[in-house]
Order: C-alpha cells, then sequence, then structure tokens
C-alpha cells in the first residue's frame, strides 16, 4: 500500500504531535517550582529498580541449567555486571561490558 503526499505528511504530523505530547506533558501536569505528589516521587523511585528485575528475569528465562552450556555463560555475565556496578557504580558501563562479554562467552568460548 503506498501513501498519497498528503496522508505521508498527516501521519508525519500526528506521530511528532504524539511525541512531543508525550514529552512535553510530565513538565505541563509537575513544574519545576512546585512539588510532585507523593505517590509520582514514589514511583520516580521505586519503578527504575523495578523495571531492572523484570528485565533480568525476562533475559534469563529462556535459559536452561540442564542443557550445555547450564546458563554459565548468563551467570558469568550477570556476575561482572554486578561486580562492576559496584565498583565503578556506572549503569552504562555495566551493561555495556556485560552485554560484550556475554557475547564473546556465546559466541566465542561456549558454542
Amino acid at each position: 500500500m503506498q501513501l498519497t503526499a498528503a496522508q505521508t505528511m498527516i501521519t508525519i504530523l500526528a506521530v511528532a504531535l504524539g511525541a512531543m505530547a508525550t514529552r512535553f506533558t510530565p513538565f505541563l501536569l509537575f513544574p519545576e517550582k512546585k512539588e510532585p505528589p507523593k505517590f509520582v516521587a514514589y514511583l520516580g523511585k521505586a519503578l527504575p529498580p523495578a523495571m531492572m528485575g523484570l528485565l533480568v528475569v525476562y533475559c534469563l528465562k529462556g535459559v536452561s541449567v540442564i542443557n550445555k552450556p547450564h546458563g554459565i555463560p548468563e551467570l558469568i555475565a550477570i556476575a561482572v555486571i554486578v561486580a562492576l556496578h559496584i565498583w565503578k557504580k556506572n549503569v552504562l558501563l555495566s551493561i555495556g561490558v556485560g552485554t560484550v562479554l556475554y557475547m564473546v562467552l556465546v559466541q566465542a568460548v561456549f558454542c
């Protein structure tokens, strides 16, 4: 299906407005000078760790400890991520190094 020029412009405009609305709405609802509601502050503190836990569970759901490599690459990568994060306290570095290490382990070591 091919879109006309007008349909393409309308689609681009709708996507741009939707993106702008989701980016600007929090600043309109919670101005910098005004204290956010306690529930919103709680969510701001509780959701990031909860999402990280959810991602870890999601990533490990298909790991089999019965079949080779018995989850060893995942365990090594998680241990390195945790140790590196405790040492450097840099999320981007921890995730980046852990991802690269995991890919090397599954593609070169435990292949």
